[in-house]
């Protein structure tokens, strides 16, 4: 196919390809701008088109693929990742959730219980409630990862045996 067939087949997709990029975007200026930028795209690729393919699923296809790559494009630009180890703009409530001595007293029973486990349950098990994933902790442990989930399991069994007679005070929790 010669450059002027190429062109004449390119301009009698123009409805088609708008039809297209407004299904695409649900926005008429947003699909004009599709529109074109692929309209562009393909006359820049024309050398890539081969003569034994669907001119229009070719085309149609080169859309598409603008289109994710742009909305690609403006979520990466849209997401922010605060490093920073600033704290301050953190939404901070002032009930810490230990407002009784009642309270206070539970959380020791439960760190106490904890510091009996052994040093095998205690240290995986810790890890775990500090928010490491399990793979991280098998990582950090030199452990493999079933080892490390089997002692995290070990290590709730023997917790709830030693505070089996240990009443959570002004909570709802049922037994």
């Amino acid at each position: 196919m010669n450059t002027s067939q190429f062109q004449k087949k390119l301009l009698g997709l123009q409805e088609n390809m708008m039809n297209f990029a407004l299904m695409l975007t649900t926005n008429r200026e947003e699909a004009q701008d599709l529109l074109q930028e692929t309209t562009l795209k393909v006359l820049d690729n024309q050398e890539k088109f081969v003569d034994n393919i669907n001119f229009k699923g070719w085309v149609l296809t080169v859309m598409r693929n603008l289109f994710i790559n742009n909305y690609r494009r403006i979520v990466r630009n849209q997401t922010i990742i605060d490093s920073s180890a600033n704290l301050y703009n953190l939404q901070n409530l002032n009930d810490s959730g230990f407002g009784s001595p009642e309270q206070l007293y539970n959380i020791q029973e439960i760190n106490k219980a904890i510091g009996m486990l052994s040093k095998d349950l205690k240290v995986p098990f810790s890890m775990f409630l500090l928010g490491y994933k399990y793979h991280e902790i098998a990582k950090k442990l030199d452990l493999p990862l079933g080892t490390v989930k089997s002692r995290i399991f070990f290590a709730r069994q023997e917790l709830q045996t030693r505070l089996k007679d240990f009443r959570y005070k002004g909570s709802n929790i049922k037994e």
